[in-house]
């Protein structure tokens, strides 16, 4: 789960430096300390910015309690994305909507201001259901419920997710239900524990990645028939971050007659993220890369990503060796280990989390200011550029607003063939770092708008 141990001894078991790189990419990291303030606030004033508002969450109609929830949250300005939805979302009648709009920009806090806004607690039954692809992001879910709900009195929400025990026969009464599809399908549909036709509410969260996985995909579809054919006041929310024709596909047999907002493919990558790519002869350069990068750091929280759980686990025991203290993420471990891990990073009992791509999506931790692709992300079939997964990867920093750096390491051509086709894709500049090239990375550091895209 998490390793520990003293920093190693100053020329103990050193590697050799490349100091010039990470002497710049600590310089990044140290400006963007500083910047964050500056720049949530300059976004938050740019008309074509994805924070960018005109209004107050006390100017839409919300709940009493969920405007003292958002004030102690210190949210008092909606993102561009939820002031444009929420309207919408809170209509009377109730409307369908699908919504397309990059990470870090608010949709979780528009969906669950919109269930909260339609839950009644005076009713013990089950009026919410929630999907999302992976236990993380159920888990995160429910922490942003929690949050905003905490003044809704009598309200209960429950999480449908692996290892979550259901007694035989048990009728759920808790009023939001919180899942994946594997097993929100069981309880709905095998085991009955709830009534769909009391639902008013259903949300599919992260849904590009559902459509990613056939079972999932298909319990999703089934689950929302189940209650459509139930009930004809149930309000549908897709969301995602990506709208590729699959998604358009999948949300039109799921959401019919609905509001769509989606933005162009060249507004989809986060706008904050200052992007890099290492050239890396072997495995064993990513390796003295990373060491090099952390050796000096002591502000930045971070993320890398491997291809495969192997390349997790090598990784992690080369640092545990060292003596770095780190958290490892991947499929192998069990739930409640997977949660103690996202607590620990998230409470800062670590500042290096190694992951395969189940923490892709939807791990918010705001203080992230680094991701790491160890190995760029490919699909698995054919091995092309994973976009998606891309963006979701390194939309882990450049939360709401917040700066971030990502570093990429290309060890092959073939990997370095896939950075640009990133690059092209999303119509931005990802700048080479050469090694070799000590007046390249000057040129970088004296325009100060370089890698942001």
């Amino acid at each position: 789960m998490s390793f520990t141990g003293p920093p190693p001894a100053a020329g103990q078991n050193e590697l050799p430096v490349d100091s010039k790189v990470n002497q710049f990419l600590n310089k990044q990291l140290t400006d963007i300390s500083t910047d964050m303030e500056f720049t949530i606030k300059s976004s938050r004033i740019d008309p074509q910015g994805p924070l960018y508002s005109g209004k107050t969450f006390a100017s839409l109609r919300l709940k009493p309690e969920l405007l003292k929830a958002l004030n102690d949250l210190s949210f008092i300005q909606p993102s561009k994305i939820q002031e444009v939805i929420l309207p919408v979302l809170l209509m009377a009648p109730p409307q369908n909507v699908i919504a397309q709009a990059q990470s870090g920009t608010g949709k979780t806090v528009a969906f669950a201001l919109a269930m909260l806004s339609r839950v009644d607690p005076t009713k013990p039954w089950p009026q919410c259901i929630c999907l999302a692809p992976t236990f993380e992001l159920a888990l995160q879910i429910g922490d942003v419920i929690k949050d905003l709900g905490k003044y809704i009195e009598g309200l209960s929400w429950r999480y449908a997710v692996k290892g979550a025990p259901l007694e035989r026969g048990e009728k759920i009464t808790q009023h939001i239900i919180i899942g994946t599809p594997g097993k929100a399908h069981d309880w709905i549909i095998k085991f009955k524990a709830l009534d769909p036709s009391k639902i008013v509410s259903f949300v599919l969260d992260e849904a590009d990645q559902m459509i990613s996985m056939q079972g999932i995909m298909e319990q999703s579809i089934r689950l929302h028939k189940e209650v459509e054919n139930n009930t004809q006041d149930c309000q549908t929310m897709l969301f995602s971050a990506t709208y590729t024709e699959d998604l358009i596909k999948f949300a039109e047999t799921i959401v019919k007659d609905s509001y769509r907002l989606t933005l162009q493919k060249k507004e989809q990558n986060v706008p904050y993220i200052r992007q890099f790519v290492v050239p890396c002869a072997d495995r064993m350069a990513k390796y003295r890369t990373v060491v090099n990068l952390f050796r000096g750091i002591t502000i930045s929280t971070s993320i890398i990503f491997c291809h495969t759980k192997a390349s997790v686990d090598w990784l992690a025991a080369q640092m545990q060796q060292r003596g770095y203290v780190v958290g490892v993420l991947h499929s192998n471990m069990t739930i409640e280990e997977r949660a103690t891990v996202i607590d620990m990073f998230r409470n800062g009992e670590f500042k290096l989390l190694i992951t395969t791509n189940v923490c892709a999506r939807g791990i918010d931790v705001p203080q992230v200011t680094m991701v790491i692709n160890y190995d760029m992300p490919v699909t698995h079939d054919k091995g092309e550029p994973d976009y998606e997964t891309y963006i979701h990867r390194i939309g882990r920093t450049g939360r709401f607003g917040h700066p971030g750096l990502a570093v990429n390491f290309a060890d092959s051509d073939r990997a370095m063939e896939i950075v640009n086709m990133i690059a092209t894709y999303f119509g931005v500049e990802i700048q080479k770092l050469d090694t070799e090239d000590d007046s390249q990375l000057e040129r970088i550091e004296n325009d100060k708008t370089g890698g942001i895209n």
